[in-house]
């Protein structure tokens, strides 16, 4: 459970934002890899969920990442009432059901909508955190530099001084790296991604899309964030058929680039959790022939 300061400390939040109303159930979610999560029933009928970290946590950085996307973007997440490191209250999303076709579809064109949004260059205006990992997002001027510096080759050296990626794999990443030039194009301009998009991320309601939550947020080619969608099979045909006909795909996504791309969420995977994922990105570099 989450403790007794955060319940008073959301006790008095709540009665400051819902007229004096007050917690009458804390019930523990799953769900939360970096922190407890918790939803708080109200007596007023308002239902609220509430995360409590670690100190450096970063829930701060996730309640910025949610109100970011609320402002600029128009996936649909989760209002935040109040975000410190070890601490993030927000408001409750209903769900019923999963990733129905229809569902699939509604989120084609929201997720396109959010690639919609452009940026200056590469990269976002801070760093932000995937997993609870640190992501640089210095303001880069070429995709394919960004993703090899910045994802690939950062989360590469994190696997590898973490103990969990084999030196030998790492050579073969670098090796990779040097070629992403045969594989990769300069997308037409920088898009807003949410950055973390797998079926655990995306809520559901009756046949919609309920709300998206915790992002990892940055600018960069929005064919990165429909890889990762296929990766844990999160989004299928309908999806795509639906986001084809808002943003047209350039030829080669799932035959070379989809594969390419996913080297990134499995290096993070393999930083947290190691094990098969390393099997995996051995896998992925060799069909690249490195």
């Amino acid at each position: 459970m989450i403790g007794r300061q955060a319940e008073q400390a959301i006790a008095r939040i709540a009665g400051e934002r819902f007229n004096g109303a007050r917690p009458r159930r804390f019930a523990p979610l799953g769900g939360g890899c970096v922190a407890d999560v918790c939803r708080v029933d109200l007596d007023d009928g308002n239902i609220l969920v509430a995360k409590v970290g670690d100190p450096g946590g970063g829930l701060d950085l996730e309640g910025f990442m949610l109100g970011y996307l609320a402002e600029h973007g128009a996936l649909p997440v989760p209002r935040v009432l109040h975000a410190e490191d070890r601490f993030l209250l927000m408001t409750y999303i209903e769900t019923s059901g999963g990733l129905t076709a229809a569902a699939q579809e509604h989120a084609a064109g929201l997720v396109a909508a959010l690639h919609d949004v452009s940026g200056e260059a590469f990269g976002f205006e801070r760093d932000t955190l995937i997993g609870g990992l640190h992501q640089p997002n210095p303001w880069t001027p070429r995709w394919v530099d960004f993703f090899r510096d910045q994802r690939l080759l950062h989360m590469g050296r994190q696997a590898l001084d973490a103990g969990r990626l084999p030196s030998r794999l790492m050579g073969r990443l670098e090796t990779l790296c040097g070629r992403l030039g045969q594989w990769l194009e300069e997308p037409a301009r920088p898009s807003l991604l949410h950055g973390d998009m797998w079926t655990g991320n995306v809520l559901c309601h009756s046949g919609r899309i309920a709300g998206f939550i915790d992002p990892a947020i940055y600018f960069g080619d929005g064919e990165i964030e429909l890889a990762f969608a296929t990766l844990f099979g999160t989004f299928g045909e309908p999806f795509f058929n639906a986001y084809r006909e808002l943003r047209p795909l350039r030829p080669g996504f799932f035959e070379e680039r989809c594969d390419l791309y996913n080297l990134y969420p499995l290096l993070v995977h393999v930083r947290l959790f190691g094990g098969s994922y390393v099997g995996s990105v051995e896998n992925a570099l060799g069909k690249f022939g490195c």
